[in-house]
């Protein structure tokens, strides 16, 4: 199966490239829309793949061009952007589906093999030739119930002869389907596959004439010899050497990284002083909205959320104040710092749980930004969440008291004076709720700025927390610059209240 592939981010088009190649599918690799335009326009593809935002031409222009010109083609919009607005306009425009960005190779994978099926020009998704078994979803194959073993480019040879037969299939059409446009090798090679993969049916007990050569004119399946047996249950096997290739890519994709975000630095500088353009704040959402989708499919998923901040507030269709440029500075270091710091990808995405982290842990090393040390005092019963706050917090200097024992919250409370309050719910013997309560009680805390931090999510518990006196709600896991600018909120409104 051939797909089209138009992605400008080209570390995310090679991990793609690589992740469908895997699964037996050819891909051709473009960069820009005009380029995803001409290929669309001059070779056949099973499926067209696109970004949303494509430099020359974007993707919703793409798509509506190629259904303006009767091209039913399958097509799937990839994106960073979630919101249902975009999802709306991307199949208004003719596209089949569309994921979110990071993509998560394996729910793409399983994506195309829907979208294929509900192509006209394909079959169910297993398929059998007498005792042959094909399944495109495991890309299994066994014959007469024993396994099969058969090279990538054997498979898709086999594949396309089972989709096609019993209908003669030329050598210029397996030239034209299984290799891309880029490498398109002699009709020796065909014969070369085409003898290498008889060869290999006939060793395992199929006919000899089970690929049948029409000489001159090409190929197709013989004589069906016997029903086919169930197949065993498929085994997921890792691509061999993949971690190594991510690594190897992302040695190459981080220096070109790190100097694209300084262009989100330059963006933020020029907004502080009074002198950014909108093309130079559009150029920063531009890149953001790409780490969005780069940084996610390496895995890094802390880096992404990051990415993704700068992206939704660039997204502002007004020019951005120095006073919102100034709560952008932090984000932009901390996503700078996170990619610097990332010398190697530690596992392939998606394989291994990450760790449960109650909030985003970002490697910091910046010079303070606030200047100011409001004292913030954060209680919970988690240890090791409370270790790495002191550090995650840095850059916003705030003065922080972490409390891992509950039961000395009044003692520490007095001895801190603390400007604002962070509380779990659930903690030994002592209730995030009922100390809220107790606090808004008491004469000398009852304006205190509280705010709860909890892995409860349900709205009940939120709507009682804000009925009991909380200021602000907020739900594990958390990113840091949501919880600096969140307790920044709190400490804003008590200045101003106490200056009215």
């Amino acid at each position: 199966m051939k797909i089209l592939l138009v992605e400008d981010d080209e570390a995310l088009s090679a991990i793609l490239v690589q992740n469908l190649a895997a699964h037996h599918y050819v891909v051709d690799a473009v960069h820009d829309g005009e380029s995803g335009w001409t290929y669309a326009s001059t070779f056949d593809y099973d499926l067209i793949i696109l970004d949303l935002m494509l430099p020359k031409l974007d993707g919703i222009c793409l798509c509506q061009r190629l259904r303006s010109e009767n091209d039913t083609t399958p097509i799937l919009l990839l994106t960073s952007e979630s919101a249902s607005t975009a999802k709306v306009s991307a199949l208004d425009a003719g596209a089949d589906d569309y994921v979110v960005k990071p993509v998560d190779t394996q729910e793409l994978v399983a994506r195309i093999r829907a979208l294929l099926r509900r192509s006209s020009n394909c079959p169910l998704p297993i398929m059998t030739w007498g005792a042959l078994f094909l399944n495109p979803s495991t890309c299994e194959v066994t014959y007469d119930g024993l396994p099969l073993t058969l090279t990538t480019k054997e498979y898709e040879l086999l594949e396309l002869l089972l989709r096609t037969s019993p209908n003669l299939l030329s050598v210029e059409e397996i030239l034209d389907r299984l290799w891309s446009s880029d490498d398109f090798p002699s009709e020796a090679t065909v014969r070369s596959h085409i003898r290498r993969l008889r060869q290999k049916l006939v060793e395992i007990g199929a006919p000899q004439n089970f690929i049948t050569t029409v000489h001159g004119r090409g190929y197709y399946l013989g004589t069906l010899q016997s029903e086919p047996r169930p197949a065993p249950t498929p085994e997921q096997d890792k691509q061999p050497n993949y971690l190594e290739f991510l690594n190897h890519l992302w040695s190459k994709t981080q220096p070109k990284a790190l100097e694209q975000l300084e262009v989100i630095n330059q963006a933020i500088a020029a907004l502080q002083a009074g002198t950014c353009s909108q093309e130079l704040q559009a150029e920063a959402r531009q890149i953001a909205h790409k780490h969005v989708g780069t940084l996610g499919t390496f895995g890094l998923n802390q880096a992404m959320e990051l990415a993704r901040l700068l992206e939704q507030e660039f997204s502002s269709q007004t020019m951005l104040s120095s006073q919102q440029a100034e709560r952008l500075e932090p984000l932009s270091i901390a996503l700078q710092q996170t990619v610097q710091l990332t010398a190697k990808i530690q596992s392939v995405p998606g394989t291994q749980s990450q760790p449960n982290s109650a909030i985003v842990s970002i490697p910091l090393q910046s010079e303070p930004i606030s200047r100011e040390n409001p004292r913030v005092m954060i209680v919970d019963d988690d240890h090791a969440f409370l270790r790495m706050l002191p550090t995650l917090l840095q850059p916003w200097h705030f003065n922080i008291t972490t409390l891992g024992e509950p039961q000395q919250f009044w003692a520490v409370l007095e001895a801190v004076q603390p400007d604002a309050l962070v509380l779990d719910i659930h903690m030994p013997e002592i209730n995030g709720l009922q100390l809220c309560q107790a606090l808004r009680q008491h004469p000398a805390w009852r304006r205190l700025p509280i705010l709860i931090l909890s892995s409860v999510t349900d709205l009940s518990t939120q709507n009682l927390a804000f009925t009991l006196g909380i200021d602000d709600y907020l739900c594990k896991p958390i990113v840091a610059i949501d919880l600096a600018n969140r307790i920044l909120n709190r400490l804003q409104r008590v200045q101003a209240w106490s200056q009215s």
